[in-house]
């Protein structure tokens, strides 16, 4: 498919099903959801960190103690949205165990991480 080709084919009025069909042949389908359930939260643009509360906090010890029921090293926390030394503590043994800079703040990178993890210990990737 290339990129003046299918754009042509919009202008022309095409629909993305047509446009691809036109390039791969007619047995070529487009399948959706209404809905993604289980899929973790976005970064919230901000550090966790010691006094943070919410429900990112909750999310990220939700996450944790799923990971701590495969990864043993790192210790389950109590889920109330506080983010206080046992979440700290928790979170910088995942920084150790995943190469990870071990400062215990759930920054951009962290966040991922966690979600990645999170995913790959649940299986949601396999929905």
């Amino acid at each position: 498919m290339t990129q003046w080709g299918s754009k042509q084919l919009g202008d022309q009025g095409l629909t993305a099903i047509q446009i691809i069909r036109n390039f791969y042949g007619s047995d070529m389908y487009i399948n959706s959801a209404n809905e993604v359930a289980g899929v973790p939260a976005s970064w919230p643009g901000e550090n966790l960190t010691v006094g943070s509360r919410g429900d990112s906090v909750m999310q990220i010890q939700e996450q944790l103690n799923a990971i701590a029921n495969v990864y043993s090293v790192v210790p389950a926390v109590a889920v109330d949205g506080v983010y206080g030394q046992q979440t700290e503590n928790a979170v910088r043994i995942f920084q150790q165990t995943f190469g990870l800079p071990a400062n215990g703040i759930v920054d951009f990178p962290t966040w991922y991480r966690i979600s990645e993890i999170y995913v790959a210990v649940t299986r949601i990737a396999e929905l």
